[in-house]
């Protein structure tokens, strides 16, 4: 019996560390469950709130749309120029937004004196001046300038302007 006492006391402090061990694991199991389930909560959560503030973005997208759904595209036929440097030429096309719709008529009427006022602009410009990223977005803006100009609206009938084409030899 002494002896089973020395080999209960032996084998206690094992048992113990084994317990300790398998103490740490669950420990760590129930920890690791946890933040899975308050991340996951977290998240849910975030997903809610994000929703309602994203409401309002969804609504000015709406609206977006809606004031896009009132502007029109113009295209012109392409535009084939001499540069003021000789020898070099300017194939360009261009298409106009313009803000209201029912102007679209207007404006078609208006094309070749569009088209005169474009010419005439592109045909002052060197390649270098217009060769640049720089230089085709100052050159959109006179071209602009100038359109608006041509229709004698004072607010600016035209939006924005594309160049859909844009070929320099």
């Amino acid at each position: 019996m002494a002896e089973e006492k020395d080999e209960l006391q032996v084998e206690t402090p094992e048992a113990n560390n084994s317990k300790k061990k398998g103490g740490n694991k669950k420990l760590l199991i129930i920890i690791v469950a946890a933040a899975v389930v308050l991340g996951a909560g977290g998240f849910a959560g975030y997903k809610m709130f994000a929703g309602k503030g994203g409401g309002t973005g969804e609504h000015e997208e709406q609206k977006k749309e809606a004031e896009n759904a009132k502007t029109a595209i113009v295209a012109m036929d392409p535009f084939v120029l001499n540069l003021s440097e000789h020898g070099r030429y300017l194939k360009v096309t261009v298409q106009f937004e313009i803000s209201d719709k029912t102007k679209e008529e207007i404006v078609k009427e208006k094309i070749p004196q569009l088209r005169d006022s474009i010419i005439t602009l592109v045909s002052s410009k060197s390649l270098n001046s217009i060769s640049s990223a720089e230089g085709k977005f100052q050159l959109k803006d006179e071209i602009l300038y100038r359109a608006n100009q041509v229709m004698g609206m004072e607010n600016g009938i035209f939006r924005n302007l594309f160049f859909t084409e844009f070929v320099m030899q």
